[in-house]
């Protein structure tokens, strides 16, 4: 799958999430270790990176072998549901398959990559709740704008509360398209609301898009 430019504003909006104190990571569907890998730019934190499509980890493991940041990463193949380890983490991540129900690709590999048809927005939701650093832990997933609301009601039934959710825009004059959701184990007295739009009226990508991209976009 090619590198999205929603994913790439996820990692870099991400980095700036993480706390001080975050020792563990967990990234849930990492594809070709893109998110893997701004994170590792930005933290000294361990990271564990699982993907379920075998070219997909392939190729990932070449990038990260390639990158400054292998030590800082394991890579795993396999489904999340299958995936056992005592640590708990800190921070969990994902940019999960998005569309249920939706028609298909005749690429099965596309199909995994982008439909929830290898690990449904539940199986993520039991998954993170498993995984996650009680009390302290925290989990951000990009989802589609059409899918959030559904998702943040779900998670809140499974003991994961928002509190932060960050919705992106193509341009000023499009409607949201994507949402972050930031979850805790803990209920929050304030959700805090952002929003960002990836292009100004002149085509341009914004200043906001800049600042965050800038270390990772070389074109900026």
């Amino acid at each position: 799958m090619k590198v999205c430019t929603d994913a790439c504003l996820f990692g870099a909006w991400s980095t700036g999430i993480i706390k001080e104190n975050t020792t563990q990571i967990l990234d849930i569907g990492t594809g070709t270790g893109l998110l893997s890998l701004m994170l590792a730019q930005k933290t000294t934190a361990f990271i564990d990176a699982v993907e379920i499509d075998e070219k997909a980890f392939i190729q990932a493991v070449d990038n990260i072998k390639q990158s400054p940041w292998s030590d800082s990463i394991q890579l795993h193949q396999g489904s999340i549901t299958d995936y056992i380890t005592e640590k708990k983490y800190d921070l969990i991540i994902s940019n999960p398959p998005f569309f249920e129900n939706n028609l298909q690709s005749p690429d099965s590999i596309k199909n995994n990559a982008k439909h929830d048809t290898s690990l449904t927005l539940n199986q993520l939701l039991d998954s993170i709740v498993l995984h996650i650093k009680k009390g302290t832990g925290i989990a951000l997933i990009l989802l589609p704008f059409n899918r959030v609301n559904n998702f943040i009601e779900d998670a809140r039934q499974k003991g994961l509360f928002l509190f932060s959710l960050l919705l992106m825009k193509q341009t000023p004059k499009h409607d949201y398209f994507r949402g972050v959701a930031v979850f805790s184990t803990s209920p929050s007295t304030e959700i805090k609301k952002l929003e960002i739009t990836i292009k100004d009226e002149t085509g341009g990508y914004s200043k906001e898009f800049k600042e965050l991209l800038k270390d990772y976009y070389l074109a900026l």
